[in-house]
């Protein structure tokens, strides 16, 4: 059974930093593309970073992008990510996925297990 699980969330004032994980299991791990979404109350999910399968090449969006860093360890089925310069609107619950591809994506569509999700929020 495959299975997902991020921890890490919690709450922090602006400009503080989080590192959230995730550890897979019931699936090989080494070449899938991983990547993190986050979805606010009232909003639609949206990607957030992605990662190739030997963490090569790394995506983001544009509003975490120089304050969000993606990162993989194959040999412990772990993704990461470092979260600094934090601010409210990054206030979300933050979800891992495993996708079907070697290479990173931003489309929910191509990834096929996802976490439970942890909370993140950023208070002023």
């Amino acid at each position: 059974q495959v299975s997902l699980v991020e921890s890490g969330g919690g709450s922090v004032q602006a400009g503080g930093s989080l590192r959230l994980s995730c550890v897979v299991s019931g699936r090989t791990f080494n070449t899938n593309a991983m990547g993190w979404f986050r979805q606010a109350p009232g909003k639609e999910r949206e990607f957030v970073a992605a990662i190739n399968w030997n963490g090569g090449t790394t995506y983001y969006t544009n509003s975490v992008s120089g304050r969000f860093t993606i990162s993989r360890d194959n040999a412990k089925n772990t993704l990461y990510l470092q979260m600094n310069s934090l601010k409210p609107e990054d206030t979300a619950v933050y979800y891992c996925a495993q996708s079907q591809r070697t290479f990173g994506s931003s489309r929910p569509d191509d990834y096929d297990y996802w976490g439970q999700g942890t909370q993140v929020t950023v208070s002023t």
